[in-house]
């Protein structure tokens, strides 16, 4: 049985190794695989899959809007957030949509947000997920910036959050845009376009970004003011464990997806 991650670019991903070592833990005779797909073959790759032994998919960057779209089936987390990150592939080969970004985002935060003031950096698939799952979980206020800001009004008002003009003070700031990824910018380099040069670290601090062996930027700068931090690398296990157990219907190897996240820092 096969599965894969959707993305453009995806050759950063780290979760064929994730989703590896989970089947080996459990004895699943399955495969993971990257699948480079440019936009504009998306549709036409996923409806293809089925048919060449796939069983599901994760999707990222740019297609977790597109996803949704295609699919003949949603959860209702995926048609509320307005965004997928997990296609799961019927016998009969109809395409079914989740997401497992939100609680998968809530599980590696680890603590409650409610009643906390909560900015999100980023107005795609991943924030959309952020912003929803914060919203849901009781954050006294979700603000959400985008360094486009037609693109984060358009999600606050559509999620009922706030749009912020500029990153401001909050409780718990979570990066869900692309800032670090590719090409993964430093330092004061990072901050800048983030928004934040001018802000002090928030108490918590999330980074949807994974990279290399050091922390990204991000990171960095909250953990040298003493901040409690979250790294990509948790967000990605989380919201793979949840992914796999949809695929899979067994109870995902939390520590050994962790372990193998980790082998490839």
């Amino acid at each position: 049985m096969l599965a894969g991650v959707l993305g453009w670019p995806v050759g950063h991903s780290r979760s064929p190794a994730i989703q590896n070592a989970a089947f080996r833990e459990v004895g699943l005779d399955w495969r993971y695989v990257k699948l480079p797909v440019p936009p504009e073959l998306f549709e036409e790759t996923v409806r293809a899959l089925p048919g060449s032994g796939y069983r599901g998919a994760n999707v990222t960057i740019p297609h977790k809007h597109a996803a949704l779209a295609l699919a003949d089936e949603s959860s209702a987390a995926a048609a509320a957030i307005g965004a997928a990150n997990t296609l799961l592939f019927s016998e009969e080969g109809k395409i079914q949509a989740d997401n497992t970004d939100a609680p998968g985002f809530l599980a590696a935060l680890g603590e409650d947000p409610a009643g906390r003031r909560a900015l999100v950096l980023g107005a795609g698939g991943a924030g959309r997920a952020v912003v929803w799952a914060l919203r849901e979980a009781g954050a006294a206020e979700v603000a959400v910036w985008n360094r486009t800001p037609e693109r984060a009004a358009a999600l606050a008002n559509e999620l009922g959050v706030t749009h912020a003009e500029h990153p401001g003070p909050c409780d718990l700031l979570v990066n869900a845009t692309s800032v670090g990824l590719d090409p993964p910018l430093e330092g004061a380099e990072a901050l800048r376009a983030l928004g934040l040069e001018e802000l002090d670290p928030p108490a918590v601090v999330v980074d949807l970004v994974y990279s290399g062996e050091r922390p990204t930027a991000l990171v960095d700068w909250a953990r040298k003011a003493g901040s409690r931090t979250v790294d990509g690398l948790e967000v990605l296990v989380r919201q793979g464990a949840l992914s796999f157990e949809r695929w899979t219907g067994r109870e995902s190897p939390i520590e050994a997806m962790r372990a193998a996240a980790a082998s490839r820092s």
